[in-house]
């Protein structure tokens, strides 16, 4: 199951352990490079790293060391116990996975397998022994194994067996290197544990947990983040992973492995309100090189370093995560036209500023040409927030993001002396334009709530950041009365839906970070309780270590989707500052307690 997954991370990469001590996924050394353990996709023989008793367990438990993305994973036999410590340390030349095993109690004896398969689980590498250590090439591709026992090296696999008396530690260090290269110096693992945990306690010690009734679980939200920042670039990736299905053995199975301008704003607002103006400046800073000079040309996702070309092909070789083909590595979306993102970086520019980023010159040329060809293009459909691969539409929400955009830009710079007045006369005229146009085309009378697309009468959860954007008073009638509707029609298990299941289509899970949009919704409308108790629906569907990913299923009771989830860890940020006290919000003054948003 996806919840019986922990997250390891070093901030270029990141791997997946499972709570029977094997690593089932790892792409290096990079977020968006080919997967040299895709277990999670498949089987052990596609890549994985086990370490657990070579006899059966009685009792496991797990936990992350606190504040930290440091695992530990106990098992006990009948013989005795013994502790599994696994981390990857922020690297500094090269990536390594460290796994310390600790013996707690009595004997007992242990089993290391290592199975590498590059190419996504398809490749094996040339390995053989050298010396202390496992050396294994593929192409660009080199792996170091070391170990202070001995290593027995086959094609298939990497293998050690030894036994753990209480009190003894053995470290095995995987590292990655370049095959025309070098191998990777060898490291001190137990140094390297002491300086990943000050680096992970140190980081997260700049939080306050007195913005928050949630402080466990924001941290626990905050440091994920953290892992999934691209520690040189500033670019966060959307997951980890790639093809985990929002439909049991569906075919919605996409790459999440790059960033998305969509989760621009999120991202910035979680960031500053949590105190982290490093990061938020990161981010803002990868946005704008992602843009580069040309805003007429922008995607509406990247690769981390902000490369734009995301070709989108599946491996054929790899059965899918429960049997969930295809396994899709790319992703074609990023070539769709989504008004949305105009508006999202806008946004996102903006809301910059007023958290204390300091501005570039680059930033208003950007600005300027961003609204400027939105001045041309505002009319055109689009795939909306959903990533539709449908037939395009006008969706209410991307229109309204079309609304941020010009507001944004205008409440920027009506007083500067930057802008040509009549730029910002056509600007200014094409806002009300746009928002009256919203207002008749996304307003479904008979059903009284707005529509996830004009002329339609489909409902849709994105219609709850209207709110929370600024566009719409929460208050106002057909406000209040959309978000009823949605909390009446999507709700499943006291959760949001992002659209209502269709009787021959795919049956996604629950949307997380819709739920926590409700939240914010509810507290914005007084419903103080309500929204606590909302939010507190969505936090209890984390896993034991307080992961969560994009959906869940409820009659399922499992996660589903790519996994942890940025937009959804973003939202239980957003959500727990916002139902705290006051927070800079998007709509452009700050969160009160009031009802209105106006």
């Amino acid at each position: 199951m996806i919840e019986d997954y922990a997250l390891l991370g070093d901030g270029e990469t990141a791997a997946l352990l499972g709570k029977d001590g094997s690593i089932d996924w790892l792409c290096w050394p990079r977020f968006d490079d080919d997967a040299c353990f895709a277990a999670l996709l498949g089987t052990p023989d596609h890549g994985h790293w086990s370490v657990s008793p070579a006899v059966q367990c009685i009792g496991q438990s797990r936990r992350y060391q606190e504040d930290t993305l440091v695992m530990e994973t106990d098992f006990r036999t009948a013989d005795g116990a013994v502790r599994v410590i696994d981390f990857m340390p922020v690297r500094e030349t090269f990536s390594s996975l460290v796994r310390i095993v600790v013996g707690l109690q009595g004997r007992v004896k242990m089993r290391s397998v290592v199975r590498l398969r590059f190419d996504f689980g398809t490749l094996p590498p040339w390995s053989s022994a050298e010396g202390d250590a496992m050396v294994a090439k593929v192409g660009p591709n080199l792996v170091v194994l070391r170990a202070p026992l001995k290593l027995s090296v086959s094609a298939d696999a990497t293998e050690a067996e030894f036994e753990m008396s209480a009190g003894q530690r053995t470290a095995f260090v995987m590292s990655y290197g370049s095959s025309h290269g070098g191998p990777p110096s060898p490291i001190d693992a137990e140094a390297a544990l002491v300086s990943t945990q000050h680096v992970w306690r140190d980081w997260i010690g700049r939080f306050d947990d007195a913005t928050t009734d949630w402080p466990v679980q924001v941290r626990r939200s905050l440091i994920t983040l953290k892992a999934l920042i691209h520690r040189q670039s500033g670019g966060l990736v959307a997951a980890p992973t790639t093809s985990l299905p929002e439909a049991p053995g569906g075919e919605m199975n996409w790459d999440y492995r790059y960033c998305w301008l969509r989760d621009a704003s999120f991202t910035l607002t979680a960031l500053l309100n949590a105190g982290y103006h490093e990061e938020a400046a990161g981010w803002r800073n990868w946005l704008l090189r992602a843009i580069a000079g040309s805003p007429d040309n922008m995607r509406i996702m990247y690769r981390v370093d902000g490369a734009r070309h995301l070709p989108e092909w599946t491996v054929d070789g790899l059965p899918g995560y429960r049997f969930a083909k295809p396994v899709r590595i790319g992703n074609a979306a990023s070539t769709q036209h989504q008004l949305d993102v105009y508006g999202e970086v806008l946004d996102c520019l903006d809301l910059a500023s007023r958290g204390g980023v300091p501005s570039s010159d680059q930033e208003f040329v950007v600005e300027q040409r961003l609204v400027e060809h939105l001045e041309t293009i505002w009319q055109t459909k689009g795939s909306g927030l959903w990533e539709s691969r449908a037939e395009p539409r006008h969706y209410t929400y991307s229109k309204v993001m079309v609304w941020v955009a010009f507001d944004r830009f205008i409440s920027r710079h009506a007083a500067s002396d930057r802008v040509g007045s009549d730029l910002l006369k056509r600007i200014t005229a094409l806002r009300e334009i746009v928002h009256e146009e919203i207002y008749r085309e996304g307003w479904n009378e008979g059903l009284g709530t707005f529509t996830q697309h004009y002329g339609g009468h489909t409902l849709d959860a994105s219609l709850l950041l209207l709110p929370l954007v600024g566009f719409v008073p929460v208050d106002d009638p057909r406000m209040a009365s959309t978000i009823a509707t949605v909390e009446r029609e999507l709700s499943e298990g006291g959760l949001i839906r992002r659209k209502l299941p269709s009787a021959d289509g795919p049956n996604e899970g629950v949307f997380l970070a819709c739920s926590c949009w409700m939240a914010e919704c509810m507290k914005l409308q007084g419903r103080d309780q309500e929204a606590r108790e909302q939010f507190e629906r969505v936090l209890a569907v984390a896993n034991d270590l307080g992961l969560l990913a994009e959906e869940y299923n409820v009659p399922g009771r499992h996660l589903a989707g790519n996994f942890p989830q940025a937009l959804t860890h973003l939202a239980v940020v957003n959500a727990a500052l916002a139902l705290g006290g006051p927070t800079l919000r998007r709509g452009g003054k700050d969160q009160t307690n009031d009802a209105s948003v106006g």
